[in-house]
């Protein structure tokens, strides 16, 4: 069987690329295993005793919780979270990350230039819900919309998306789920992959259709409407309201065509979920070369996520491109342990049971491997949840790690697509902005061929380098950006992953 795959020098754990069977030693130290081990678990590389520290990628990412032989399996059985590296040095790796930023000629893709100067990748119309109880008129309208054939006169127009969600009312109107909500709604009405928008509400809820319209002088166009199902006469009026309305606004939706614009007007959101052993390895590190090409372009690359990069961040901050992000950043990973603790949870309650299976042992292990995504630039700028991304290169939204939810914030910020890895076999999809999927092994790619859009798991299957493969997906972005259509997108997905984090008291 192939040697384990050892990621450090100082690491006290090696990851094995091939399931061991029972009785194997794969290291050759001398200690059979005693039950077969799966590919992407760790392998001790040398004797652990209780309470000692154990590495990967040079990092600790958990305490031996028992004493670890030489050649003994090392996961859930024997390792346990731990406290990780919190002296920041924020700002020290800046003059490297910037000297990490490849050159790159100029290039473009094919897009959608709005009026305000931002570029879609998809021309979507969007009906928007402002509360849940005129989520299912909009769902209503848009399947008869679309079961009508009428968008098939306008090859232009990539579909119609109900934005559905279970809140807007029975809230705060001054607390912080009520603004988030007012960005999430804002934001994915504003975004450069939608052409026009149809805000749907029943009338008394506390998101007022009103709110919304108080933002059409802001955007300066003439590209929303809004009505309410009290006041149109009812759901069945409701959804023949804004199928006309719809129907009116078809031909100046469709008049937008792609022409060639700068990739430096692409914002990418980086997501992970269904991770195993080998996201660390392949796909994220992969991603990671990708976001630093576009970087280079002038584009933005946008992580999230603050619960899996908890354990790594001191990484992150150490690339900070000013005290005010580290702070930031900081700052949240603050408020996260203390919205854990509050709720008596754990940080560590983040790596799913999947996450354990593909051989991710604690959240400070995954961490690790989730924010190789970012790659190796500055860190930019810091967001809060579903705010306006308006900073270039790399920068940190923070997020639940539900990635539903995460990308949802990420989307409503602006990203026109959302490059997802996956060692498990996710199946996600979102709207208005496509997804990329890229599984972490050839076995994932060839179980799930009609998910997957490209395979990272040649990199240890056929020794394919990580910056060979960083440049695919990079072009692969291009391509999807320019109008290629996704796998989550043939399959018709993202149209229930329009989850806005509820923050706050439900009343």
């Amino acid at each position: 069987m192939p040697e384990p795959l050892i990621l450090h020098p100082a690491d006290s754990v090696a990851v094995l690329t091939e399931r061991a069977p029972a009785g194997s030693d794969p290291l050759g130290l001398g200690t059979p295993l005693a039950k077969p081990v799966a590919p992407g678990h760790k392998i001790a590389r040398q004797a652990m005793t209780t309470g000692q520290p154990v590495l990967k990628f040079g990092q600790i990412i958990g305490t031996a919780t028992t004493d670890i032989a030489a050649g003994d399996h090392v996961h859930t059985h024997n390792c346990a979270f731990s406290a990780h590296d919190q002296d920041y040095a924020v700002g020290v790796d800046l003059a490297a990350a910037r000297a990490a930023i490849p050159r790159t000629d100029p290039l473009t893709f094919q897009g959608y230039l709005r009026a305000d100067g931002r570029v879609g990748t998809r021309n979507y119309i969007a009906l928007v819900a402002t509360v849940n109880c005129s989520a299912t008129v909009i769902r209503k309208a848009a399947s008869e919309i679309e079961a009508s054939g009428i968008l098939c006169d306008h090859p232009t127009i990539d579909g119609i998306v109900a934005l559905a969600h279970g809140t807007g009312c029975g809230m705060d109107q001054d607390g912080p789920g009520f603004a988030i909500l007012d960005r999430v709604l804002w934001g994915h009405a504003t975004h450069p992959n939608v052409g026009a928008t149809v805000f749907v509400g029943l009338g008394c809820e506390a998101m007022q259709i009103a709110r919304m319209q108080s933002h059409f002088g802001e955007a300066g166009t003439d590209r929303f409407h809004a009505l309410t199902i009290q006041g149109t006469g009812g759901t069945r009026a409701t959804i023949d309201a804004i199928k006309a309305h719809v129907t009116a606004i078809l031909p100046q939706v469709a008049a937008a065509t792609r022409t060639p614009q700068p990739m430096s007007t692409l914002r990418i959101a980086l997501q992970c979920g269904g991770s195993d052993g080998f996201s660390s390895i392949t796909a994220n590190p992969a991603l990671g070369v990708a976001s630093d090409l576009l970087v280079a372009q002038g584009a933005t690359a946008i992580l999230a996520e603050t619960p899996e990069i908890y354990g790594a961040e001191q990484l992150l901050l150490r690339r900070a491109a000013t005290p005010q992000v580290g702070e930031k950043l900081i700052g949240q990973i603050r408020w996260w342990e203390n919205y854990t603790a509050m709720n008596g949870g754990s940080m560590d309650n983040n790596p799913s049971p999947g996450n354990k299976q593909g051989g991710i042992t604690t959240i400070l292990e995954k961490s690790l491997g989730a924010a190789a995504k970012g790659g190796a630039t500055p860190l930019t700028a810091v967001y809060d949840y579903a705010e306006q991304v308006t900073e270039p290169g790399f920068v940190f939204m923070d997020t639940p790690g539900y990635d539903p939810v995460s990308a949802t914030g990420q989307i409503a910020g602006g990203a026109q697509l959302v490059v997802f890895t996956t060692g498990r076999g996710s199946a996600f999809g979102s709207k208005p902005a496509p997804t990329i999927k890229l599984a972490t092994s050839d076995a994932l790619f060839a179980q799930m061929p009609d998910d997957m859009d490209m395979t990272t798991g040649d990199i240890v299957t056929s020794g394919v380098s990580i910056a060979a493969k960083g440049q695919q997906i990079f072009d692969l972005i291009r391509a999807a950006a320019s109008g290629q259509v996704t796998k989550s997108e043939a399959l018709g997905l993202g149209d229930n992953e329009f989850v806005p984090w509820q923050v706050g008291c439900t009343m």
